[in-house]
């Protein structure tokens, strides 16, 4: 537990100042949101500190070299899977380079916690949309429209797996509830 309350401190100072998009909301309820689904699927100590620190390579200036000195080589190995490579490249490029990676991963810790990741956006998002309905498409650059396309492709990429885990099958049936009607 202690390297987890390490991670935790360590992916608080390194979100310090950033908040959820459109909202009010400490960063690292983001990172703490995905631990926790990790966690409920008995995750290893190792992957639920990934979880905690899978956005500070592309949100923050921690290094990757950082990761593996603090917290080892295969952490820093998950961190850097979770990664967006070409942060400047345009959205539709880095989800659907997201999308390809997830149909060809086969180490499941990686795909264990890109898909904590999505989910605990996901959650973020379903919850939002009770408070402010439509409102809620205004934060994505892209809308609604390419929102559904992007966590609906992401769904059927988690389940081309040969045997899929549960938390895919989780993700899969809220993406299919919450987008079934907000194609328009």
């Amino acid at each position: 537990m202690e390297k987890i309350f390490k991670a935790i401190a360590f992916a608080q100072k390194a979100h310090q100042g950033q908040y959820r998009k459109g909202t009010k909301l400490p960063y690292i309820v983001h990172p703490l949101g995905v631990m926790e689904i990790l966690s409920r699927y008995q995750a290893s100590e190792d992957l639920m500190i990934a979880g905690i620190l899978h956005d500070t390579l592309e949100d923050t200036s921690t290094t990757a070299e950082e990761i593996e000195k603090r917290f080892g080589k295969r952490i820093k190995e998950l961190v850097i899977a979770a990664t967006e490579p070409e942060h400047d490249a345009p959205w539709e490029q880095r989800k659907q380079h997201t999308i390809n990676f997830i149909k060809d991963m086969e180490d499941e810790e990686i795909l264990l916690l890109s898909c904590a990741d999505k989910l605990h956006n996901l959650n973020s998002m379903i919850e939002d949309y009770k408070h402010i309905g439509e409102e809620l498409w205004k934060r994505f650059k892209r809308g609604k429209e390419k929102q559904c396309w992007y966590y609906t492709s992401l769904a059927q990429a988690y389940e081309s797996h040969h045997h899929p885990h549960p938390i895919f099958k989780e993700y899969t049936n809220k993406v299919r509830k919450f987008f079934r009607n907000k194609k328009d």
